[in-house]
């Protein structure tokens, strides 16, 4: 089974998180978290902000790991590497995504995640409750 190396930006503004739907493919209309591919010889870091960069047209200063998620997709094999992020700017612009929302613990439940980033919304709900940011 092929395996993709991806990371994801888990971008927070006070109490709400950035998820973005998808655009295209299969998973067309399901929601994600803004990230993407690496590449030979990135860090999971470097890939990162290149990625926010290219999808957003937006600079990020990533706050720190929160996990890793292995997730057998029918066609391959997804490591997610998932950070907590914040804007460096407000300017957000979607280069790629069709729709995106700011989704806070009480929302974050409503939109059709991806099976991998679902996943990761236990910590994320956690995260938002227990780690209150002063914005």
């Amino acid at each position: 089974m092929k395996s993709i190396e991806v990371v994801a930006a888990i971008i927070r503004k006070g109490d709400k998180i950035f998820a973005t739907q998808r655009g295209y493919g299969d998973w067309k209309d399901w929601w994600e978290f803004p990230g993407g591919k690496m590449e030979a010889g990135e860090t999971a870091e470097q890939a990162l902000v290149r990625e926010i960069r290219e999808e957003l047209s937006t600079e990020i200063t990533i706050d720190k790991f929160l996990h890793t998620v292995d997730y057998d997709y029918p066609q391959f094999h997804l490591t997610l590497h998932c950070f907590m992020c914040s804007l460096r700017s407000e300017a957000l612009h979607l280069n790629e995504h069709e729709a995106a929302r700011w989704l806070d613990n009480n929302t974050i439940f409503e939109v059709k995640w991806l099976p991998a980033d679902e996943e990761i919304l236990p910590l994320i709900v956690n995260e938002l409750t227990n780690h209150k940011q002063i914005f």
